[in-house]
């Protein structure tokens, strides 16, 4: 059987079309209505804090006239947090009040801060102690420390200080010993006589101070020797203080002779201070850094002083006082100054890397490389094994030696060879050498050193096992003996300089700046005529 087909009108399909959405939207007007009535029924919930104990610190803050349209539940608590803040390792919460009845409510503008550290007795003292600790803290350490500041500023910081109670110490002693010298405490001069010594004393005492500035850039290649160097000076100058006195006839001379000393040690600590506490900044903090580094030197300083005040008063021995303070003086300089960690190279940290990247393959870290720097061999001594940037005349005795050397050197920018009436190593610098050439010119006279002296103790031990003592080896290599040992040493450093750069660089050495302090002599080439 065929389905049966209804047939509508045009006119019946319009109006069903019209009441289907008469109805939609009426169903839509429904909906809104509901949501609304929903959302004024459940108002949002507003976090809230139960008043504060009474014994909790309250801070009210006031922002300005009262918050008005904040819908809050009649019900909920009269207060609400606004945030949290730490300070110093102490939370606060910003806590505000919220005003007015009803279901809309508005918040006051007074902002209490509520400590969460609920304070009892013994939590008071606590505090006053934390408190406390924060106020030295302000004076004595940089801000963010210790993450402002590099591991080894701990043990520099306390043998500085130390140092400094011992100075401070040691300058009550001296000043009383002057002042009885000068005939103040005796009244053995007149006033006149006893201020002319006094400013003559000190105008020496400048004069030695500006002809020792003339050191220069010694006290950035060399500034731990030359700190060293510069407190024993105070030392030598605070001992012949004392001497005034034995014999206080020679009191200007002694003076004088003291306060050069002095001011010498002066200059030589104020030069070096800036290089070994920017050694310690972490960043762009190096005035924080010697801001509390004078502080505390000059804490200790003043705790020394009023120790010694209290010790003479009771007149002790001038000379136990004084072996015992310097010799405190003395040791505490020297570990302050061993406490450094420099990650530049000098002529003394380079000769700790090259020995041991040569004897072990590896070189050492920054606080090994430092730990193993002589600092008892100042820039003016002349006994070193290794001449950098020598004159030809010093490197080279005859012609020979120089005509078998400079071939293997042509493409150098440095050349390198072996005196043997001299025993020392030369390392010749060429007009166009860079601060690189001068690094591989020092670690290539290095390498050269370690095969000289493997020569010279393989030739003692064979002078020994012989009987005859007529017929002994000379100990001095022969002229071809140190050329070999030169083309061996070129072929080592060709292969081994860039694995010791690479090395050192992983360590933490910086190798692009040079303070090897190598001599002014330059060989130029030859201009064809």
């Amino acid at each position: 059987m065929a389905p049966i087909q209804l047939k509508q009108s045009p006119s019946s399909a319009q109006t069903l079309t019209r009441g289907g959405a008469t109805e939609a939207r009426a169903v839509v007007r429904e909906a809104m209505r509901t949501t609304a009535a929903a959302t004024v029924a459940a108002p949002p919930v507003v976090p809230s804090l139960p008043p504060p104990p009474a014994d909790q610190i309250l801070t009210e803050v006031r922002f300005g006239p009262a918050v008005d349209g904040l819908a809050v539940n009649a019900a909920a608590a009269s207060s609400r947090i606004l945030c949290c803040e730490e300070i110093d390792g102490r939370r606060w919460n910003y806590v505000v009040d919220v005003e007015g009845t009803g279901s809309v409510r508005r918040c006051s503008s007074a902002v209490k801060a509520v400590s969460l550290q609920t304070p009892v007795a013994p939590v008071e003292i606590g505090i006053l102690v934390q408190e406390l600790i924060s106020f030295i803290r302000s004076y004595v350490v940089p801000e963010g420390f210790p993450d402002s500041v590099t591991p080894s500023y701990v043990p520099y910081m306390t043998w500085r200080a130390l140092k400094h109670f011992f100075g401070g110490a040691m300058g009550v002693f001296t000043t009383q010993t002057l002042l009885s010298s000068v005939g103040v405490s005796r009244n053995r001069a007149t006033p006149g006589a006893v201020a002319i010594n006094w400013i003559l004393k000190d105008g020496a005492g400048r004069v030695g101070k500006m002809l020792f500035a003339r050191q220069g850039k010694k006290f950035d290649y060399d500034l731990k020797q030359l700190r060293f160097a510069g407190d024993l000076l105070m030392e030598l100058g605070a001992g012949v203080e004392l001497a005034t006195s034995a014999v206080p006839q020679l009191f200007l001379p002694l003076a004088c002779a003291a306060n050069v000393a002095k001011n010498v040690a002066a200059v030589t600590s104020t030069s070096t201070r800036t290089p070994i506490y920017k050694a310690y900044a972490k960043g762009e903090n190096i005035g924080d850094v010697t801001a509390k580094g004078e502080c505390v030197g000059n804490i200790a300083d003043l705790l020394g002083t009023g120790m010694s005040i209290l010790i003479s008063k009771r007149n002790p021995s001038l000379l136990a006082s004084f072996a015992f303070l310097s010799c405190g003086y003395i040791l505490s300089s020297y570990q302050e100054v061993k406490s450094v960690v420099l990650n530049t190279l000098n002529r003394a940290r380079f000769t700790v890397a090259v020995e041991s990247f040569i004897k072990t393959g590896q070189v050492p870290s920054l606080k090994e490389g430092n730990s193993k720097e002589n600092i008892f061999s100042p820039p003016w001594l002349k006994h070193t094994p290794v001449i950098l940037g020598p004159t030809f005349g010093d490197a080279f005795q005859d012609p020979a030696s120089f005509l078998a050397t400079q071939c293997l050197f042509e493409k150098e920018r440095y050349m390198v060879t072996y005196n043997p009436s001299k025993d020392k190593i030369y390392a010749l610098l060429k007009d166009q050498a860079k601060s690189d050439d001068i690094l591989k010119a020092a670690f290539h006279a290095h390498v050269l050193l370690y095969f000289v002296r493997l020569s010279n103790v393989n030739r003692s031990l064979r002078n020994r096992n012989k009987y005859d003592q007529s017929k002994l080896e000379s100990p001095i290599p022969t002229n071809s003996d140190f050329v070999a040992h030169v083309a061996e040493s070129c072929k080592i450093v060709s292969s081994s300089y860039g694995v010791f750069k690479r090395k050192a660089a992983e360590q933490g050495w910086i190798m692009s700046d040079s303070l090897l302090n190598p001599g002014r002599a330059r060989l130029c080439e030859l201009k064809e005529q």
